[in-house]
């Protein structure tokens, strides 16, 4: 499996900027917080595990560690993408009541790590989104496009993290 392991992010010069690992989910661009993210990884499948919710594709032996990964697409309600040559994991680190939890994300391609300034970035409508509203950290507007900013922390909520961690419990 190879994969693109990123350096810590280093202090942006910009004051109220932040840093945002970009990826596509069909023809829409979203981004997440590159504090969060631990490592891309090119998609060479992964192993179903029964009885899981339909969002989570299965499990990834990340240097001997089972990993769960989580379907973007299904989990924001969305047709599944199919798969390419630029269908990437982007693994994840989230906090969770006993620690901080690895998680993988099926994304259709990644772009780009963006510099998005505070005075950038819009709260997430109250009505009319596609997504609902606490899994969205804002709406950030680069070189004249939108870009949805997700909070991965809520994109994978509680009841997920005790279903992703029993997953990964029983394919070790």
């Amino acid at each position: 499996m190879s994969s693109l392991t990123l350096a810590p992010a280093q202090p942006v010069a910009a004051a109220g900027s932040a840093q945002y690992l970009s990826f596509m989910l069909g023809q829409e661009m979203f981004a997440i917080g590159i504090l969060a993210v631990r490592e891309i990884l090119e998609y060479l499948g992964v192993t179903p595990v029964p009885q899981m919710p339909s969002c989570i594709s299965g499990v990834i032996n990340l240097r001997g560690t089972a990993v769960p990964v989580l379907d973007l697409a299904r989990r924001l309600e969305r047709q599944p993408g199919v798969i390419s040559k630029r269908t990437c994991i982007i693994v994840v680190e989230v906090a969770s009541d006993e620690g901080p939890y690895v998680i993988g994300i099926l994304v259709d391609a990644v772009n780009a790590v963006l510099d998005i300034g505070a005075a950038d970035i819009e709260a997430p409508p109250t009505f009319g989104a596609q997504l609902r509203a606490e899994m969205l950290q804002g709406i950030g507007k680069v070189q004249g496009r939108f870009v949805l900013l997700l909070n991965v922390q809520n994109v994978v909520s509680g009841a997920d993290l005790a279903a992703l961690a029993a997953a990964a419990a029983s394919a070790a």
